[in-house]
């Protein structure tokens, strides 16, 4: 199942909307085939690892182990469950239940009312924190929430002109670019947008661009901006009336419940996980409303001694990492 898990991460910024799932065929002790998830609308995991399989005859005293409950519904691929059946395995065992309602549970009966032996809940804290993304989905009904931001040693994201380059080192920049392949979006307010006119994609790392979205609720943003001047799609969040310009969309939303409702659209868009990279105000905001899971914040080893405060947290951070002179702070919001 440790395999299982392992493969399974391969699928990080590939499969959403979908989970990530690894499987392992496993015969007298020894595997035989391996797969897992690579990409939304895909094969699934236990398509690729049967697929693996040089001798489909030993499937019949196959083990299989697999992440994530195999589905039970007809969705952009056949059944799992149905597959698994059809070789006639002798055992599957599973980490995790599957939230979605359309599974959950249902999978697993499927299968052993076709005779198959079926275990439940190997590493399945492991399992659900790999799929931690998918499951807020189902559990909140809104994306999985990352608040970033860099700091100053003395507490500052940007100096007294809103200026902020460059409080954290080149590696750690790239690997915020590397963050921005594996999530759905990003998300900036009408400040950051002006100040730091953003292009928001992951151009120092190989991998897909997130969606970008953007805070305006007045419509006082030029569109001269790098966000709504290239070919790349962007939703900016509005109180104003609706509108479309080239990949732009603006999005009208009531201020009482502003940032609520707009993970409510998210959620109906399918966007599993968001990055809110925005100013102290916009990061402050969500942080107010419980409205996040992870914190990644970058203590620079630079001092501005005035400007811009960086947001505070109300709890202690889970995990520091050193990244040459700057210090990653992680937070979980549990």
């Amino acid at each position: 199942m440790q395999r299982a898990i392992q493969l399974a991460w391969n699928g990080l910024g590939h499969v959403s909307p979908n989970p990530m799932v690894g499987c392992v065929v496993v015969v007298d002790g020894k595997i035989i085939g391996e797969g897992y998830h690579q990409k939304y609308g895909g094969p699934h995991a236990e398509v690729n690892a049967i697929t693996s399989v040089e001798d489909k005859s030993q499937l019949r005293k196959a083990t299989v182990y697999v992440t994530l409950e195999p589905c039970s519904h007809h969705g952009k691929t056949p059944p799992c469950a149905d597959l698994l059946i059809s070789h006639q395995v002798k055992r599957v065992v599973v980490a995790a239940r599957d939230p979605n309602p359309l599974v959950n549970g249902n999978g697993i009966e499927k299968l052993r009312a076709a005779g198959i032996e079926v275990d439940s809940g190997l590493c399945e804290a492991e399992a659900k924190e790999e799929n931690v993304r998918f499951n807020t989905v189902f559990l909140k009904k809104r994306p999985y929430i990352i608040l970033k931001w860099a700091q100053t040693k003395d507490g500052f994201i940007a100096r007294p002109d809103y200026s902020s380059k460059w409080i954290s080192n080149p590696l750690s920049r790239q690997l915020v670019h590397k963050w921005r392949t594996e999530e759905d979006a990003i998300l900036i307010g009408k400040n950051t947008a002006i100040y730091d006119n953003p292009r928001l994609t992951s151009r120092d790392w190989k991998g897909k661009d997130p969606l970008r979205i953007v805070l305006d609720r007045n419509k006082a943003l030029d569109k001269s901006l790098n966000l709504f001047t290239d070919e790349k799609p962007t939703l900016v969040y509005t109180l104003q009336s609706p509108e479309k310009h080239n990949q732009t969309s603006w999005i009208q939303l009531n201020e009482n419940h502003f940032l609520e409702d707009l993970l409510t659209n998210l959620h109906e868009r399918k966007i599993q996980s968001l990055i809110v990279e925005g100013g102290q105000a916009t990061l402050q905001a969500f942080i107010d409303r419980g409205l996040w899971d992870e914190a990644r914040v970058f203590i620079g080893n630079n001092v501005f001694k005035d400007g811009i405060l960086a947001p505070k947290m109300t709890i202690e951070a889970t995990s520091e990492t050193k990244i040459l002179e700057d210090r990653l702070m992680t937070y979980y919001n549990k």
